[in-house]
């Protein structure tokens, strides 16, 4: 059995930590808040973020970073990717050299448009052990053992298999890849459209509207993940096509919930954090430099900024000039 440090106390890291707490492997959590981290090590809860759930009386959690990460074989790093280039260079000198880190987390930093690979490496030195961790997952279903598939993708086919087989467990199954960029892509830009797929629900636009902003939102995200780096066939798999189809699903998405929000005109000030916020505006940016057309992407950076209306976007969009839907 492997030692596993998680770093992060949110849902995301607490699924996680207990995942592989009933797997057999000691694993310790890290929560910046105290009132979290004793509740879970006291009551085997975390009532903050999955209120109810029951967590094995085996998850150790703690408030000291470097006492979580003494001795871990596997570091899963489940920090937002707007926090993740502090953490990195904070915590990189505490993580055992040899282990392995699993990046968890889905967004782009919107300062710079670097993925959480590019974060960690720059921080920690390109020597280290690295893996991505994406997929159509929700916390919920995991932390109660639900069956769950995603993929784990590492620099090359041998680390991926490793990585995937470390972290596989009877109920979460890992597929390998060695496509890096195109995991990071798919789990990043599939947040801007879950959060278009939200408003258009919470505009009450029908399901017909629902079915075409997911399809149409899709080709948009492989050509954008492939003029960013990653290969079509990693687009079409759980981190891309998958992961946008659970997104959109429905409200225990956090995006998909921001975006009902949205779209109904609700306060949105105590809505949980939907990275896909951060994110929308650098990945409009980034289509643009590239030269790819991606008006949903670009229409909801646009709602999150005030440029537009909901009323608007959807008058945008049924205005854009019509093409063939192959090759247009």
């Amino acid at each position: 059995m492997s030692r596993f440090a998680v770093i992060g106390g949110g849902a995301w890291g607490t699924a996680l930590g207990a995942l592989y707490a009933r797997a057999g492997h000691a694993t310790t959590l890290y929560a910046r808040d105290p009132d979290t981290a004793a509740a879970i090590a006291e009551t085997h809860e975390n009532p903050r973020y999955l209120p109810g759930i029951p967590l094995p009386a085996s998850l150790a959690a703690t408030t000291d970073p470097e006492g979580a990460l003494a001795g871990a074989n596997v570091v899963l790093l489940v920090v937002p990717a707007q926090s993740l280039a502090a953490a990195a260079a904070a915590l990189s000198p505490a993580i055992p050299a040899g282990a392995l880190t699993v990046l968890c987390a889905k967004g782009i930093e919107r300062s710079s448009g670097r993925f959480a690979s590019e974060i960690f490496y720059e921080a920690a030195g390109h020597e280290r052990r690295l893996a991505v961790l994406s997929g159509p997952s929700f916390a919920g279903d995991v932390v109660r053992g639900l069956p769950t598939a995603v993929t784990i993708a590492a620099p090359d086919e041998l680390q991926a298999d490793a990585a995937a087989r470390m972290l596989s467990t009877d109920s979460f199954r890992g597929y390998a890849s060695s496509d890096m960029r195109g995991v990071e892509a798919g789990g990043a830009l599939k947040n801007v459209l879950a959060l278009a797929a939200g408003a258009v629900a919470g505009r009450g636009l029908g399901a017909s509207a629902s079915a075409a902003i997911v399809t149409r939102g899709f080709v948009e995200l492989r050509r954008l993940g492939e003029a960013l780096g990653g290969r079509p066939d990693t687009l079409m798999g759980l981190s891309g096509l998958g992961d946008l189809v659970l997104t959109c699903s429905g409200p225990q998405s956090r995006n998909f919930a921001y975006g009902v929000a949205l779209g109904r005109g609700d306060d949105r000030s105590g809505l949980k954090l939907a990275e896909g916020v951060f994110s929308a505006e650098i990945a409009a940016r980034l289509a643009s430099e590239h030269g790819i057309d991606a008006p949903i992407i670009a229409t909801v950076a646009a709602l999150l900024a005030g440029r537009m209306t909901v009323d608007e976007a959807v008058q945008t969009l049924l205005a854009r000039p019509l093409k063939r839907e192959v090759g247009g």
